[in-house]
């Protein structure tokens, strides 16, 4: 599997953004995909993560009520739409996807993206 990450730049506090992630090859019906992020010192850290059906989707607390991850599978596409954003959330945001349920370590993640930079200035 493939992922190509879209949709990052700079954006002031309590704008937004929409990120994109685009699958291809061997994509399944199993698979769950998520978004983290990762800032300067920082270690990566869950952002968002949601089943193939859509029916299931987890949020990091720290991100709750502003971030919505959803996927539209028709198009292998995955999605990030971010309000209210905060200078906190300046990272590189990757997408990634993993076989069976959501979990949020990255380490059990099998592939990833290239990442795209989001900077909210303040």
């Amino acid at each position: 599997v493939q992922l190509q990450a879209s949709g990052g730049g700079l954006e002031q506090a309590g704008g937004s953004l929409r990120l994109s992630c685009a699958a291809s090859g061997r994509t399944s019906s199993n698979n769950v995909m998520g978004w983290f992020r990762q800032a300067p010192g920082q270690e990566r850290e869950f952002v968002a993560a949601i089943t193939w059906s859509g029916s299931s989707t987890l949020y990091a607390d720290s991100v709750k009520g502003r971030f919505t991850i959803s996927r539209d599978n028709a198009k292998t596409t995955l999605y990030l739409a971010m309000n209210s954003l905060r200078p906190e959330d300046t990272a590189v945001y990757y997408c990634a996807a993993k076989v069976g349920g959501i979990r949020t370590h990255p380490t059990l993640y099998d592939y990833w993206g290239q990442g795209t930079l989001v900077t909210v200035s303040s």
